[in-house]
């Protein structure tokens, strides 16, 4: 099978703020919503918005089994993990096994997250 498919529209206006779904444990400070997924294999494309002051620190670090890619689209996100700020246009392919965050945002910003579940390492 392959992933979901939509037609041009636009996740960012108004009109789609309840499609939105708030990530457990971070005060409704972060949220996400799937762009397209494949139900097979599970591989995905999300964008994840924080919001100001969202801080994900109480959650430790995140680690998957598998390979994601992701993209800074707007805004400004510290990753403890790394100790470093990534900025608007920042770029990561992340190996399986790869720690990253907690993570914490003094403005909103969004990322791009494209992950592959099906690319699992046992």
């Amino acid at each position: 099978m392959s992933k979901s498919t939509a037609t041009y529209w636009n996740p960012l206006v108004p009109e789609h703020d309840g499609e939105w779904t708030a990530i457990e444990n971070t005060n409704g400070l972060v949220e996400q919503l799937t762009l397209a997924i494949d139900e097979v294999s599970g591989d995905y494309t999300r964008l994840t918005r924080f919001r100001a002051g969202a801080d994900t620190t109480a959650s430790g670090a995140s680690v998957h089994d598998y390979p994601e890619e992701v993209f800074m689209v707007v805004g400004r996100l510290y990753d403890a993990s790394f100790d470093r700020w990534l900025e608007t246009g920042a770029y990561a392919s992340r190996p399986p096994g790869e720690v990253h965050g907690p993570f914490r945002a003094e403005e909103e910003c969004l990322v791009l997250e494209v992950s592959f579940p099906s690319q699992a390492r046992p």
